[in-house]
């Protein structure tokens, strides 16, 4: 968490902005764990810290076209990643979202 989510950069002179700081570190913790135990389980990734993760996946150049009803992406036509990212993308397709109030 230090090193990855900025964790320990609370130098501000107010108790509540190094609290609310702290408070979205530890937010992306929870989920980074979250896709990583849920989403990233069975890929290379599934143990990756925070800052692989965000290198691979987040950190990419793509072209963006917005559409009426749609935004597409477009990746480089040679990505590292992109049989990983055609995986999890598959994965959060087919995740369907909680009703209301379930646990």
């Amino acid at each position: 968490m230090k090193n990855d989510l900025a964790c320990d950069r609370i130098s501000d002179h107010t108790f509540l902005a190094n609290h609310l700081h702290l408070y979205f570190s530890c937010a992306a913790y929870v989920l980074h764990h979250t896709l990583r135990t849920e989403t990233l389980r069975n890929t290379k990734l599934a143990n990756a810290q925070p800052g692989t993760i965000m290198l691979k996946l987040f950190k990419l150049a793509v072209r963006v076209v917005q559409y009426k009803d749609r935004v597409r992406l477009h990746l480089p036509s040679h990505c590292p990643a992109k049989a990983l990212l055609h995986n999890i993308t598959e994965i959060l397709f087919l995740v369907r979202p909680q009703a209301r109030g379930a646990p």
